[in-house]
C-alpha cells in the first residue's frame, strides 16, 4: 500500500491564561491509502487538535512548535509530497480541504448552514473547487444523498437542516465530506450524538463508501466498540503522546502498555457475571501546563517503575506493526 500520510514529532502548545498547554508532544502516525486508523484516548489527550492540524484548522492562540505533515498524492498521473504545516490557511482552503482531505465533526449541526438547503450545501463545494456546472453538480448531489443511504433525495435537497433527523444530517455532512472525492476523510466522533442503531448504521455506511472508494479513513474516538469494528491499525494517546500503537488485532490481544490494559479493563462484560463493578482508572489526567516528571500516566499507574517518575519513556518497538511507550517494555524491567 501507499503510504499517504506522514506525520513526525509533531509538537503543537496553546498560550492560555494559566501558562502554556502542551496539547500534542512528539506525535508520530502513518496512514496508507485504503486504511482505517483509529485515534482514542481520554480527552484532553491530543487527539482532536492533532487531526485538525492535518486540515489546517488552527486557533488563535495556537502554536506550532515543531514536526512535519507530509500529505502525497497522485496530480496529473504523478506522486507529490506536500508539508501541510508549510501551506498557508487559504491554500489549504483553495487546494487540500475538501478536495484531498476532508472532515466530518461530531455535531451535524455545527457543521451545516441553517439559512442554506441541503442541495446548495453539496453543491457549493463541487461549483468552487471541480468546477462543475449547477446541473451537473445537482446530479452529483442526489447521487451523494442516494450513496449515503438519503430516501427521496431529489425532495431532500430542498429541505433546511432542521428539518431532518439527527442521523440523516449526519449522513448530509458525510455526503458533503465526499462530494469533492477527497483521499482521506478524518471522522471526529461522528457517532457521538446518535442512538446506538444510527450509529451502527453510519459506521457500516463509512466501511461500504471505504471498500467503494478506496479512501483512507482517520476514526478520533472514546468508544473502544467503535475502534474493534472498523479499524486495521490504532493509535493509544495520552497527555498528548501516543502511548501505545500497533495493529487493532496487536492493541486488543496483545496490549503493552498500563494505560491500554485500564482502557480495555473499562470496557463492560457482558460474559463475565461475577463483576459487580465496572474497572475505572484511577486518578485524573495531569494538567498539560504543569506536567509531573517522568511519566505523566505514573501517578495512574499501579504497574509503574522507579523509572517511571524519572524519565518519560522512549517507544519501544515489540513487533513490525507494534509500538509501546512504556518503561515496562525495557531490558531492564521486571519479567513475568
Amino acid at each position: 500500500m501507499e503510504k499517504t500520510l506522514t506525520i513526525r514529532d509533531l509538537r503543537i502548545s496553546f498560550q492560555a491564561s494559566g501558562g502554556t498547554v502542551r496539547a500534542v508532544r512528539g506525535v508520530d502516525l502513518d496512514l496508507y491509502q485504503g486504511e482505517t486508523l483509529a485515534i482514542v484516548g481520554e480527552s484532553g489527550s491530543g487527539k482532536s487538535v492533532t487531526v485538525k492540524a492535518i486540515m489546517g484548522i488552527v486557533s488563535s492562540n495556537q502554536i506550532v512548535e515543531g514536526g512535519t505533515i507530509l500529505y502525497r498524492c497522485r496530480e496529473k498521473d504523478e506522486w507529490t509530497e506536500r508539508d501541510l504545516l508549510r501551506l498557508s490557511r487559504r491554500e489549504m482552503r483553495r487546494h487540500i480541504n475538501g478536495t484531498h482531505i476532508a472532515m466530518v465533526f461530531q455535531d451535524p449541526m455545527t457543521s451545516l448552514d441553517p439559512t442554506m438547503t441541503i442541495g446548495m450545501q453539496l453543491m457549493e463545494g463541487m461549483i468552487q473547487h471541480l468546477h462543475l456546472s449547477r446541473a451537473l453538480a445537482r446530479r452529483r448531489a442526489i447521487e451523494l444523498l442516494e450513496l449515503v443511504g438519503i430516501p427521496e433525495a431529489e425532495k431532500r435537497m430542498r429541505n433546511y437542516p432542521h428539518q431532518l433527523s439527527g442521523g440523516m444530517r449526519q449522513r448530509v455532512v458525510i455526503a458533503i465530506a465526499l462530494s469533492c472525492s477527497p483521499d482521506i476523510l478524518i471522522c471526529d466522533e461522528p457517532t457521538t450524538a446518535l442512538d446506538v442503531t444510527i450509529q451502527a448504521k453510519i459506521l457500516e455506511l463509512i466501511q461500504e463508501i471505504q471498500r467503494k472508494t478506496g479512501i483512507s479513513v482517520i476514526y478520533i474516538t472514546h468508544d473502544l466498540g467503535v475502534v474493534a469494528k472498523v479499524a486495521d491499525y490504532v493509535a493509544v494517546m495520552y497527555a498528548g503522546r501516543i502511548a501505545e500503537k500497533g495493529t487493532v488485532e496487536d492493541i486488543f490481544y496483545d496490549p503493552r502498555h498500563p494505560y491500554t490494559w485500564g482502557l480495555l479493563s473499562s470496557m463492560p462484560d457482558i460474559s463475565d457475571e461475577s463483576s459487580e463493578r465496572l474497572y475505572t482508572i484511577p486518578g485524573s489526567p495531569p494538567s498539560m501546563v504543569d506536567l509531573p516528571a517522568g511519566d505523566p500516566f505514573a501517578p495512574r499507574n499501579a504497574y509503574a517503575l522507579e523509572a517511571d517518575f524519572k524519565a518519560e519513556p522512549p517507544m519501544f518497538q515489540i513487533s513490525q506493526t507494534h509500538f509501546a511507550a512504556s518503561w515496562l517494555r525495557g531490558e531492564r524491567a521486571p519479567q513475568g
